[in-house]
């Protein structure tokens, strides 16, 4: 890495530059800079003078040659990679332009069953036919982890016409794969190997943190520069080696679908972020982890609750692991980790990133410190002073929703086809015509074309009754759309 390049912030450069020259616009944004004191009010003089438009001075995303074009070659040689593209609609875009650049319509793609919707989405929209893995599941916890090496190398020799490997690195809860073996597997089958690496975006700037997926060879990747790199929401990044893919085959397919009106806020705050990380990131972190070392061993010391750590690593569907992710079991408390997440905004002022039956997640990144450590680690202290060997451990049947549903129809096909609605306490045993997820973390429960269990259903209501958000395709949440 290009360490005194890397101070360079092009993209905020020059639109701070342009701000302050005295233009009178008869462009978009029709603020104009000038006539919103509204906007001005609420965001500031500055935000609003930085609100541009596609510009020669200020290049153009979908087809950079200039600042833009600076900017992404920075990005590139601070993640390791042989190109970068910035994006400004998250890691959910990244994700698809990564599929639709690997698979056309009918071609197979090896898929852990735990992603999120965004590969799911691609997936229909590709045509593509996914071949799905399963990841291994963790009662305990309640939570599902990485897929083991044996489970991708059965599913590539298997499907030795499938065209690429999609891996998860981590997943929301901080497990890695074992990526280097992965790679080399699919590589030697002539397979790409397609990483959603959206909570994984700080790897490459600690050596203790899990392989990023540049480093350990994969073709493309998709990081969030806003989950834990300090960047604004939206912000994220499409990263390629150049083994299966051109740059220009992959600037094709981001061009079909991305905005042609992208926020110079979002870019430039990308550009602030790669900044930060490639000339701080080692000593951030090396900072930051210590401090998470400390709480992690103080709630494990905590009765009725514990954490996961490095020492969770299992050599198979945690191969590694993330120690900036706060997995936190409450359940012994008697708490589900909807309450607890509540308590903890309620009681603690404090928010957490997610909440499901048996944990709540919190995400630890640039932006903490001491002070938002210790406040975290109290407010779990508190919490089982407050509960411990007040109620009886929170416990619900885990088996059927770990695992894998059967699939019947391709996603596409499900999607596209002949549909009913039904009420979903009736729907047990029918062809999923929908997707139905619980946001965050927006893995699905079940996607079109798979077959719906009792178990689903059940678990569907349970988060429903403990306040989680449900998605789905339909707007009353009694109602799924099926086959037929």
């Amino acid at each position: 890495m290009n360490f005194k390049e890397q101070e360079s912030t092009p993209v905020f450069s020059a639109l701070e530059a342009y701000a302050k020259e005295d233009i009178t616009h008869f462009d978009v944004p029709g603020h104009k800079k000038r006539n919103s004191p509204e906007l001005a009010s609420a965001f500031g003089e500055k935000i609003l003078k930085m609100d541009a438009n596609s510009t020669p001075a200020l290049d153009m995303l979908g087809n950079p040659t200039g600042v833009i074009a600076q900017s992404e070659r920075l990005l590139a040689d601070a993640f390791g990679a042989d190109e970068a593209f910035m994006l400004v609609n998250g890691s959910t875009s990244g994700v698809q332009y990564m599929i639709l650049t690997a698979c056309r319509p009918s071609e197979k793609i090896i898929v852990p069953r735990n992603v999120h919707k965004s590969a799911i989405n691609a997936l229909i929209m590709s045509g593509a036919h996914p071949v799905f893995v399963a990841p291994e599941a963790d009662l305990e916890y309640g939570i599902t982890n990485g897929v083991k090496f044996e489970n991708y190398k059965k599913a590539i020799l298997e499907n030795p016409d499938a065209k690429a490997v999609f891996v998860i690195n981590p997943t929301y809860f901080g497990a890695a794969s074992d990526l280097r073996s992965i790679v080399k597997l699919a590589h030697r089958h002539k397979m790409a190997v397609l990483v959603d690496e959206a909570h994984g975006g700080h790897f490459p700037f600690h050596p203790d943190l899990p392989v990023s997926a540049m480093e350990a060879g994969a073709d493309m990747s998709a990081v969030s520069l806003h989950k834990t790199c300090g960047a604004f929401t939206q912000c994220s990044a499409l990263l390629l080696n150049e083994r299966h893919f051109r740059r220009s085959e992959v600037r094709a397919v981001i061009n079909l679908f991305q905005t042609t009106s992208a926020s110079y806020l979002l870019m430039s705050s990308i550009d602030i972020a790669r900044s930060k990380l490639a000339l701080r990131g080692d000593s951030i972190f090396g900072g930051l982890l210590p401090l998470l070392d400390e709480s992690k061993r103080a709630i494990n010391h905590t009765p009725g609750l514990s954490v996961l750590t490095r020492e969770y690593i299992d050599g198979a569907g945690v191969y590694d692991y993330d120690e900036t992710k706060i997995v936190v079991r409450v359940n012994e408390l008697g708490l589900t980790g909807f309450e607890a997440y509540n308590l903890l905004k309620s009681d603690y002022n404090l928010q957490a990133e997610l909440s499901d039956s048996y944990v709540v997640l919190c995400i630890a990144s640039v932006g903490d410190d001491a002070a938002t450590i210790a406040r975290l680690t109290y407010a779990f202290s508190d919490i089982s002073a407050r509960f411990s060997g007040k109620r009886n451990p929170f416990t619900v049947p885990m088996d059927g929703i770990l695992t894998k549903p059967k699939g019947v129809v391709n996603p596409r096909d499900a999607f596209y086809g002949n549909t009913r609605q039904v009420p979903i306490d009736s729907a047990a045993g029918e062809i999923c015509a929908d997707s139905i997820m619980i946001y965050p973390p927006g893995i699905p429960l079940a996607i079109p074309g798979e077959q719906l269990t009792r178990e689903i259903i059940d678990y569907y209501k349970f988060y429903r009754a403990q306040g989680g958000i449900v998605v789905n395709d339909e707007e009353n949440p009694g109602l799924i759309k099926i086959l037929g």
